[in-house]
């Protein structure tokens, strides 16, 4: 693994690879960013490069530090995750029991977070007294999708780097070339940010069953509301619905989004273009208020379900607000 086997976030990798060949390497640095943008990725090709015995600025992949980061048992190199929903204080105290030993030949000790903005309080504010007070050379990387969300004592003794999500057209000429069906690519590349993401997506357990899932309900909610119904509560199964559902609001939100466009005579760009012709003819039959009303309830219901709102209701307060009822 190497900065130029990461795709995309060209300054990202010009600002680390920078610090590298200046010895300007920052104490701290926040990973900020969208989910599926590659801040993980990042950050173990950032350590294997800061061991790497071979390249002044990047990782060769081969020398045993390079090997020993990429497989996880580096002496030197601590990753730190949520235990359960949050990252407690007793892991901050581990991790500063740790540091206290002596670093092995290069000198450097490094950890990194994930979802570094699931600290608790008495967490976060460990760390910033390691932040302020290393015992030892010491580079930190906490990784989040929000950094605004961590301390601000945090925050000013970290350098920021953010993560930019890729252009979908970028996103959808890699997986096209990947050979993955062109009906999945389109909804993939719009609810990931970039192209790790939206090849699990595809690749993952329902994806192409919920947007099948999607073009059924929709289509039998607008002639035979009831079947609609029955064919929710059987595919969508009681016990799984919740996890389901979440995935399935963010296809029928795509869906409303194409029908809003194609009521209004557009055909450029839709994510369900294989059913561009049914669908065209639908969205003529109601005003464009109708659909503009489906769409603004469908995300205020997808918000809900965050809230633990009861999945079953919610699926069927949406189709009946397709049907107009």
């Amino acid at each position: 693994m190497s900065f130029q086997s990461i795709q995309d976030q060209d300054r990202v990798k010009r600002i680390l690879q920078n610090s590298l060949r200046t010895d300007k390497v920052s104490h701290a640095y926040i990973f900020t960013g969208p989910s599926g943008t590659g801040r993980r990725q990042m950050a173990l090709t950032f350590a294997q490069a800061l061991y790497c015995q071979v390249l002044p600025d990047d990782a060769c992949g081969e020398c045993l530090d390079c090997r020993k980061v990429e497989h996880g048992n580096h002496p030197d190199l601590h990753w730190v995750k949520p235990d359960g929903a949050s990252i407690k204080i007793e892991q901050i105290r581990e991790l500063q029991k740790q540091f206290s030993y002596k670093a092995g030949s290069s000198g450097l000790k490094m950890y990194v977070l994930e979802d570094a903005d699931k600290m608790t309080v008495q967490a976060a504010n460990s760390l910033l007294k390691f932040l302020e007070e290393p015992t030892s050379r010491v580079v930190a990387i906490l990784i989040t999708d929000n950094g605004n969300a961590l301390l601000p004592t945090i925050k000013s003794r970290a350098q920021w780097i953010p993560f930019t999500p890729m252009s979908r057209e970028r996103m959808a000429a890699i997986l096209n070339q990947e050979g993955h069906p062109a009906v999945l690519i389109q909804p993939a590349v719009r609810l990931a940010a970039g192209p790790d993401a939206a090849r699990e997506l595809i690749v993952g357990n329902g994806f192409a069953e919920i947007r099948n899932l999607v073009i059924q309900l929709t289509k039998e909610s607008m002639s035979r509301l009831p079947t609609a119904m029955l064919t929710a509560q059987q595919k969508l199964g009681k016990s799984e619905l919740s996890e389901h559902l979440t995935l399935f609001m963010d296809m029928l939100i795509l869906w409303l989004k194409d029908m809003v466009q194609l009521n209004l005579g557009n055909r450029d760009h839709l994510v369900y273009m294989d059913q561009a012709d049914w669908m065209a003819g639908l969205a003529l039959s109601y005003d464009m208020k109708h659909w503009v009303h489906c769409l603004e309830q469908a995300i205020e219901l997808q918000k809900r379900l965050r809230f633990h709102a009861n999945p079953q209701l919610v699926l069927e307060k949406m189709l009946m607000q397709l049907k107009g009822v």
